[in-house]
């Protein structure tokens, strides 16, 4: 394990040292019940538009460790949580979820709703400007919520959204008449499930890729073999961003 750990974190540096970016910077804010918030902050200058990043289940904010660098080099800051519904990923692991069971507070699926609305008040704070949500299976679903519900939410990238929770909540009802910009993703496989739930959708652009691709927003990591082919049609939409 510490030999994995090892060989993941030289390769972080790596990554962050071609992009030209130094290590995020790691910090910690309170949730909206006090749970604390771990997060990643790849920050270039308060000028630039900023993207929270969200994890889908079983992760942490590990699953941006590639993609956090990679906005960076596009021209975006970002911050990465950990959300207390979730685990580890890349041998970072959800400190968020450790705290929140410590706490004895609720972490399921909707409850990370706390932690994504906590860390979108503190970029508003932070970089005084509106947020761009980016999310991941579950978080991609609770993204497309808080984008319809959260006034300071301009804009949503989401990978695999789906109907996650069950008879306490309809994501498709719950978004009807969504009118920001959206760029939805998915596998090949998940497509006809994610079409359906954006058609209530005003301005919703949906890429499904030729590939088979996969769950989650993983596909754009280096390991994912069409990583190419997700990010050559996310970047379009992140250029209408700035």
């Amino acid at each position: 394990m510490r030999k994995l750990f090892f060989i993941t974190s030289l390769f972080l540096v790596s990554y962050l040292i071609s992009y030209g970016q130094s290590a995020p910077q790691k910090i910690t804010f309170p949730s909206l019940d006090g749970v604390t918030i771990t997060a990643d902050v790849y920050h270039l200058n308060d000028s630039l538009p900023v993207i929270l990043l969200c994890h889908q289940a079983s992760y942490s904010r590990g699953e941006y460790i590639e993609t956090g660098p990679k906005l960076n080099e596009l021209g975006f800051n970002c911050m990465a949580i950990d959300q207390r519904a979730g685990q580890a990923v890349n041998t970072v692991a959800n400190r968020t979820a450790v705290d929140a069971r410590d706490k004895h507070r609720p972490m399921n699926y909707l409850d990370a709703e706390l932690d994504m609305v906590a860390a979108i008040n503190y970029l508003v704070v932070k970089y005084k400007k509106n947020v761009i949500l980016l999310g991941s299976s579950y978080s991609a679903s609770l993204a497309l919520k808080l984008a319809k519900e959260h006034e300071r939410v301009s804009a949503v990238i989401v990978f695999s959204p789906g109907e996650y929770f069950g008879s306490k909540l309809n994501l498709k009802e719950k978004i009807h008449g969504l009118d920001k910009p959206v760029f939805a993703t998915c596998s090949r496989g998940e497509a006809p499930k994610v079409k359906e739930i954006l058609a209530v959708v005003d301005h919703a652009t949906c890429f499904i890729p030729k590939a088979p691709g996969a769950h989650g927003s993983k596909v754009l990591w280096s390991t994912h073999k069409d990583q190419q082919e997700y990010w050559d049609a996310l970047i379009p939409f992140l250029e209408t961003l700035k």
